[in-house]
């Protein structure tokens, strides 16, 4: 679980720099507990623009700072990161909610979004503020009569999350881990016994190892979302809607000059049938770098879906 500071808990509630000089030593702390079980406190690019005080900005808060608390709060915020809005998952048109406020644009929707998605976010808030429980109840808002609900952990002692980390299981660490991981977790999926070779060779990057997790999430998910008579569930018709359609969806098909230009590159054998291949041109996607994987399609209560590829995009010009 990597954890993003909580923006919306920054609000000018300190008094004076001396209390929000120990909120920071707080925060710091919560950041190297955190890098010590190998996660990442991930700030947003905006934050030194938040208000401390209600006379300071968090930046004219944290030049009042001591030199060396300074330069180390300043170096991540500025220029470490990492930041969450690099690598932001949700979209400004996906309505989040939490106690009745609308938090779309915030790490607490951030964290929501990442956590309905099989990518695990938690928030580390500054004390006090407004947002001193955990969890964070939070809502995805699809419309009037569709909302989902999800609990965001939230942690403002250093040693509550230690003792969470403590107990969790240990991060991504290499592309080897994420095979093991995908194959015990996605048990409705069929992976080929080579479809992780790719990764062999390329730096692993636990950012993408859990993009990678989250739309084998959705492949499980939409396997599993059938009526008794074959036909696709409400719950399928909107994770079909949502991550294969649009500009921005997760998953699409190869262009047809792409079938015919890479279509020995698109063929696969068949992970179960010796002698047969698959033609697997619908694919996931993943950004920055450019990674994909490769499945049998379509997706049918009655057929196995086997993922044949899971490495950088196939079809380069």
């Amino acid at each position: 679980m990597d954890l993003l500071v909580n923006d919306r808990s920054l609000h000018g509630q300190f008094h004076d720099v001396e209390a929000f000089r120990e909120a920071i030593g707080r925060l710091m702390r919560i950041r190297q507990i955190a890098r010590r079980y190998g996660r990442s406190l991930y700030c947003h690019r905006g934050l030194a623009s938040a208000r401390a005080t209600s006379q300071h900005s968090m930046q004219a808060a944290v030049n009042a700072l001591p030199r060396e608390q300074r330069s180390a709060f300043l170096a991540w915020l500025n220029q470490q990161g990492p930041f969450w809005d690099d690598e932001r998952q949700h979209d400004m048109d996906d309505w989040y909610e939490c106690a009745g406020e609308v938090v779309t644009d915030t790490a607490i929707g951030e964290a929501a979004h990442c956590l309905l998605h099989g990518i695990d976010r938690g928030l580390a808030s500054f004390q006090p503020s407004n947002f001193l429980r955990d969890p964070l109840a939070v809502e995805w808002v699809g419309s009037d009569t569709q909302r989902t609900s999800v609990d965001v952990r939230n942690f403002w002692e250093p040693g509550a999350l230690e003792d969470s980390l403590a107990e969790a299981p240990p991060a991504l660490d290499s592309w080897a881990a994420l095979n093991r991981l995908c194959a015990a977790r996605f048990q409705r999926l069929t992976f080929a016994g080579d479809a992780f070779n790719p990764l062999q060779g390329q730096p692993f990057k636990q950012s993408v190892a859990e993009r990678i997790l989250a739309r084998l999430d959705v492949l499980h998910r939409l396997s599993q979302c059938f009526e008794p008579d074959g036909s696709r569930s409400l719950e399928g018709h909107a994770l079909y809607q949502k991550h294969f359609t649009g500009d921005k969806a997760w998953f699409s098909d190869s262009s047809d000059s792409e079938k015919t230009d890479f279509k020995d590159d698109l063929t696969f054998p068949h992970p179960d049938t010796p002698d047969q291949y698959l033609f697997c041109t619908w694919h996931g996607k993943v950004k920055s770098p450019q990674y994909r994987l490769h499945f049998s399609w379509p997706i049918t209560a009655t057929t196995l879906t086997y993922v044949v590829y899971v490495g950088p995009k196939i079809t380069k010009r």
